[in-house]
């Protein structure tokens, strides 16, 4: 392995040169598609969420570089691209200096492109020399693991097989992450030398010179191969059986995939559910998740690829090794015991990995969505989270509300509660609507769909809820990545929201007013016929002798808006959808401090 020593960077020393940041990181990917060059901003309290301060990609493909053109055998890196490659660096590093990256944060880390190089030394000596970084190559086992990493950053948690597919190489271990514990197979990973780039070349050679029926018995003995081989790996990694026998009650196996390969698949799927099928509303790869049923329709994919004039995200490169990932994939879903259940897709990859890796557990295990707004927080945002918590029923034996609607998705709606409260009433609810797909939380890392739906439409329903025509049709969209009853509770906390946040315009609990404590309980005996099952809502005022502020007479007033999600007139899907009776009731009491 060429480098030294990589220091986590909670043990580095906390000094720097004049003009320099600390918390800043740079890595250079040397990947086999690309080179993808990045600096990440890892100041607390936002290192969970790896904020990116600079990105930028060259387009230079290290695997198709050691292919002659003509044969297809492989070469040496040709001494142009080590010239290109090399002077790509040297200008990385000037940026470098220019944003403030001490010398001793930026790394350089190559994968298999470079790994397995006939001039490998040559090419990492030449990159040594002109930047006096030492480059570090992962072993194959280790480049697994580091995507696997990578994919435990994408998510709160994580529960499922890890697979990476590059250009020259494909990882395969299991993983699961939840508050910030990773674990995964103490084997590493497995290596294939089925890349999205070698794989292509692969099946090209095995037509190359021989008769349809030849080439066809030769694709079907390499299939086999490769199904032995993925058999054998799932077997080598030693999944916990806890792990198989969740995939044989829920009928197979999550995936978390990343690498250029999987996410240009990804992205074929984004393109199918945003105009054949239904208007998907996010384009964020990152948390991207796609049934069997879809992930599996390998010959929709190639078909799309093969007719659509453009698609968002997939470069020419990427449409040619269509039909081998979709071989990939035929292939993996045939040989998986218990077979795939679901994909989820993610951008973390090797800058994600070695940062995700070396932060400390007490961060890691930190929410991303939670952490992304916390810099919008308002002064009383704890304290608004508690009113908000508090009137959420405790679970019973037969009633709860969805797993979802977590404290973290509670506090990251408090703190984003006032963002947008500056805004005019045309704007502020479509804004606040649209700010975790293109507005301020876009560029969040870590953060399923899912919970981007959940927060968005809370948000939106802060805001009155009121929509013009034209963001109608997106909102619908939200909602259907989401079951009937999570949608239904994102109208009554956004109500909730909109409640607390015209009693506390300014986000900072007024202590000049009296106290409120919400409490909500399951209740039967509901309706103007006593028949309804529901919610009981009912929020004390400490009772004071006088009050000038009329706060009861303020809240009997708009509580009427969280009741009126309680109507069966505005149920999930309408008069026989999905929702709740919700009775209010506001009572001044004598509270305790």
């Amino acid at each position: 392995m060429g480098g030294g020593e990589t220091i986590p960077m909670n043990k580095k020393a906390l000094s720097s040169e004049p003009g320099q940041n600390i918390f800043l990181h740079a890595v250079v990917d040397l990947g086999s598609n690309g080179i993808r060059c990045s600096i990440s901003d890892l100041s607390p309290p936002s290192t969970r969420v790896l904020p990116t301060a600079h990105f930028h990609r060259i387009n230079i493909s290290l695997y198709e570089a050691q292919l002659d053109p003509n044969t297809g055998i492989r070469i040496p890196i040709p001494r142009h691209v080590i010239d290109r490659v090399v002077s790509a660096i040297v200008r990385f590093q000037i940026v470098c200096v220019e944003i403030g990256v001490p010398q001793q944060n930026i790394r350089i880390i190559a994968t298999e492109a470079t790994r397995t190089a006939i001039n490998s030394s040559e090419f990492i000596e030449a990159i040594f020399h002109e930047t006096g970084i030492s480059v570090q190559a992962l072993r194959k086992e280790e480049e697994g693991v580091i995507g696997a990493w990578g994919i435990a950053s994408s998510f709160s948690d994580v529960e499922g097989l890890a697979l990476d597919l590059g250009g020259g190489s494909m990882q395969m271990t299991w993983i699961t992450s939840h508050a910030g514990n990773v674990h995964m197979s103490p084997q590493g990973s497995v290596s294939f030398p089925y890349g999205a780039a070698a794989l292509t070349q692969k099946l090209a050679d095995l037509k190359r010179d021989k008769s349809k029926e030849e080439a066809h018995k030769a694709r079907e003995l390499f299939r086999k191969e490769m199904a032995d081989n993925f058999r054998a790996a799932f077997d080598k990694i030693e999944v916990p059986e806890h792990l198989v026998k969740k995939a044989r009650e829920q009928g197979g196996f999550p995936l978390y995939l990343s690498g250029g390969g999987f996410r240009g698949w990804g992205y074929l799927l984004l393109y199918l559910h945003q105009t054949k099928k239904r208007n998907y509303p996010i384009s964020i790869i990152n948390g991207y998740t796609a049934p069997k049923k879809d992930f599996e329709d390998t010959e929709a994919l190639k078909e799309v690829a093969r007719t659509a004039h453009e698609i968002f995200r997939v470069s020419d490169r990427r449409r040619k090794q269509v039909p081998s990932v979709a071989f990939l994939v035929n292939t993996l879903a045939e040989s998986l015991p218990h077979g795939i259940k679901e994909a989820h897709f993610c951008q973390g990859g090797v800058r994600e990995g070695v940062l995700f890796r070396e932060m400390l557990p007490v961060v890691r295990q930190q929410d991303p969505l939670e952490v992304a707004t916390a810099r919008y927080a308002p002064p009383s945002a704890q304290a608004l989270a508690a009113l908000i918590l508090a009137a959420l029923p405790r679970p019973s034996a037969t009633r709860s509300f969805p797993s979802s609607i977590s404290l973290h998705l509670v506090q990251a709606f408090v703190n984003a509660l006032y963002y947008h409260s500056t805004m005019s009433k045309e704007l502020s609810s479509s804004a606040a609507m649209f700010s975790t797909s293109t507005g301020i939380l876009a560029s969040t890392h870590g953060i399923p769909h899912s919970h981007r739906a959940l927060l968005a439409l809370m948000l939106q329903e802060r805001y009155g809820g009121e929509l013009p025509p034209r963001d109608m049709g997106f909102k619908t969209h939200l909602q259907g990545i989401l079951t009937p009853e999570e949608v239904w509770w994102t109208r009554y906390l956004g109500k909730l929201g909109l409640v607390l946040s015209q009693l506390y315009p300014t986000g900072s609990i007024d202590t000049s007013k009296p106290r409120i404590l919400p409490r909500a309980e399951w209740r039967t005996g509901l309706g103007k016929k006593g028949n309804k099952e529901g919610l009981d809502l009912t929020i004390s005022i400490q009772r004071v002798i006088y009050d000038p502020t009329n706060l009861k007479e303020e809240l009997e007033h708009d509580v009427k808006r969280i009741e009126k999600v309680g109507k069966r007139k505005n149920w999930i899907g309408g008069r026989d959808g999905w929702g709740i009776k919700v009775r209010v009731l506001v009572v001044e009491e004598d509270l305790i401090a």
